[in-house]
């Protein structure tokens, strides 16, 4: 979830008439928090929530928004944040942040509210922005600086539900996303002219409201508020011994009153160091120095960035910044830069550590992450030897260890910190730096021989589709006993939606089909589950097992510069339709009569179907199940 300053965003937004501004969004660059807005699509568009992600409804929504943009000649440039820097400082905020998905997880799967990101959600949203030759970059930790850097070197807004975003000192200003009109399209009266209405912050604003407040006490007061990067105790003792204005005894709440009561004491003074001063004369004598180094730490996070990302998105190069760079081999940096290798990896690399997000599973059981551990161990093995500086001298007196690497996961409602060894590998694929070098047979043998099947299994099966279903071998392999026949066949099921649809836009679909392909694609999207469908926690635990194993497969793939296909996620799994096709298969309906109409679908299921099967235990087939 984006969180930034506590408080802040609810309180400009209460006083919206002072702080912001109405304009009309037109024929103009933005730069967009990618973070932000793949999260806002996905939670104020009704989509469903429990089964795992409907990738293909996300999809449509996306692809609705950018085309609103393109129809005012809004020219959009989006930013992700990447993985944490080697200081780690959001260790702990992240931590609380994955146990609160635990909870919002599990209210979800026993029908209450709650909001989780389907797993997937990033790689899918950075497939759509490909297809639709969006211009994004990936950085190489959090984003903020770098997009408020960038907006101001083109003088264009910043799109984004990050308050952070209230601090910056944006020359364009700030357009939030809940006020971002894109579903309302306006056209210019008399002119083909059209745009999008949205509200502005200004910093300027909100600094006259405070009586012409220096702009420069803006960061003390986002760190003294508490931010991602700062939570500290000693806080809240300046806190309770400061004596606010009255000014703030009639806002909303102690949130509102933190807020407004911080920022009319801070514009009392002249600059950041005499307020940075007196807020350090409240506190214990020993405390004072610690607190003022990590202060100032913090509130560097509000300066210009290092970075150049304009150098990116005109040449394609973008220089990490030295405070960050370990030292990684080029082809790496651009990759990530890219977003051709996930965060996940740049933690594995820089920190030695990852964090696995909980799904809407079954908290009974073991997290869904565990059946893709060996998975893992493979990706780790292939990242051990890129940072020879990480090695602990103290160790090296030692008999030689396993190289390990920590995972946050969930175990049972909390979270926990795991162990995990990396797996040795001949030494030919120790040395990221020359990975890509390996010819294209010796990087395709290590991610089949990791994901457990042979070549010779996929030759049958479509190219796009050889990823998800090497995947899915290995996941009927290692999964547990809930998984039962139904379970694969509404899964293979679901990966035709792609190829169908494909068939039904194509010109020979009625001369040549019959239109087969059009109805069994509608017919597909009548049986998705409604809203509100009680969830079979075992179903839903197992799909969570196979998107982990898809996950690592495709991250081990992209990092061995993908020797199979990278697969197009963005209608490989709906939720809704696998959770419908479930129970569609246990009552009325066989996998014969729902293909009858599309013989060309038959085949390709029988081809997917013929692969899984021979990989799958032979208990799988004992129950009389419709094959």
């Amino acid at each position: 979830m984006i969180m930034g300053i506590r408080g802040l965003m609810s309180f400009v937004e209460d006083h919206s008439n002072e702080f912001f501004t109405d304009v009309k969004l037109r024929d103009t660059k933005i730069i967009i928090d990618g973070y932000a807005l793949f999260h806002r699509l996905y939670f104020s568009s009704n989509l469903e929530l429990r089964y795992g992600g409907d990738y293909d409804s996300f999809t449509d929504v996306v692809q609705k928004f950018f085309e609103s943009l393109f129809a005012c000649k809004i020219c959009p440039y989006v930013v992700l944040d990447g993985g944490c820097d080697i200081s780690d400082k959001k260790l702990n905020t992240l931590k609380d942040r994955a146990r609160e998905k635990i909870q919002m997880a599990h209210s979800l799967s026993v029908g209450g509210g709650g909001y989780v990101c389907p797993l997937l959600i990033r790689e899918v949203f950075i497939q759509v922005l490909t297809k639709l030759q969006v211009c994004f970059v990936q950085c190489f930790s959090e984003a903020d600086r770098d997009i408020m850097t960038l907006a101001n070197h083109w003088n264009c807004p910043v799109l984004s539900s990050d308050s952070d975003f209230c601090i910056f000192d944006l020359k364009s200003g700030f357009c939030p996303l809940n006020g971002f009109q894109w579903r309302n399209v306006n056209a210019i009266k008399g002119t083909r002219d059209r745009y999008i209405p949205a509200k502005c912050f200004f910093l300027d604003a909100l600094c006259c409201h405070f009586g012409i407040m220096n702009k420069t006490l803006l960061p003390l007061f986002a760190v003294l508020c508490g931010n991602d990067h700062v939570n500290l105790p000693v806080m809240e003792t300046f806190l309770s011994k400061v004596r606010f204005p009255l000014g703030a005894a009639n806002s909303k709440g102690r949130r509102h009153h933190r807020v407004l009561g911080l920022l009319n004491w801070l514009s009392r003074f002249a600059d950041p160091t005499e307020a940075l001063d007196s807020v350090l004369n409240h506190l214990p004598k020993k405390r004072r120095g610690t607190v003022k180094e990590l202060l100032c730490r913090s509130m560097e996070e509000y300066v210009q960035a290092q970075g150049r990302l304009q150098d990116f998105f005109q040449h394609g190069a973008y220089t990490c910044p030295d405070t960050w760079n370990p030292g990684l081999p080029p082809w790496v940096l651009a990759a990530l830069a890219r977003g051709q290798l996930s965060p996940f990896i740049s933690d594995a690399l820089v920190l030695r550590r990852t964090i696995l997000h909980t799904q809407v599973e079954n908290m009974q059981r073991p997290n869904a992450h565990r059946i893709s551990l060996p998975i893992r161990q493979v990706i780790y093995g292939l990242l051990v030897n890129a940072l020879p500086h990480v090695r602990n001298v103290a160790w090296d007196a030692l008999p030689p260890q396993p190289p390990t690497f920590s995972e946050v996961e969930r175990i049972n409602k909390n979270i926990k910190t795991s162990i995990v060894n990396a797996v040795e590998l001949p030494k030919d694929h120790s040395d990221l730096s020359k990975l890509t070098e390996l010819s294209l047979a010796s990087r395709q043998m290590l991610l089949l021989e990791t994901l457990k099947v042979k070549q010779s299994l996929l030759d049958p099966v479509p190219a796009a589709l050889k990823l998800p279903v090497a995947v899915s071998c290995y996941w009927v392999q290692h999964a547990e006993a809930t998984l039962k026949l139904h379970h694969l066949q509404a899964l293979l099921l679901g990966m035709l939606l792609g190829p169908l649809r494909a068939m039904a836009s194509s010109p020979e679909e009625k001369a040549v089909r019959g239109g087969g392909a059009e109805t069994l694609y509608a017919e597909l999207q009548r049986v998705k589950a409604p809203p509100g469908t009680r969830l079979d926690l075992d179903t839903a635990h197992v799909f969570c097992q196979w998107q982990c194993c898809l996950q690592m497969g495709l991250y081990l793939n992209q990092l061995l510069s993908t020797p199979l296909p990278e697969p197009d996620l963005t209608r490989l799994y709906s939720g809704s339709l696998v959770h419908g096709l479930c129970r569609q298969l246990l009552t009325s309906a066989s996998v014969e009569s729902l293909l009858r109409l599309c013989p060309e679908a038959q085949q390709l299921y029988e081809h997917l179907f013929s692969a899984t099967r021979s990989c799958a235990p032979a208990e799988l087939f004992l129950p009389k199940g419709k094959v």
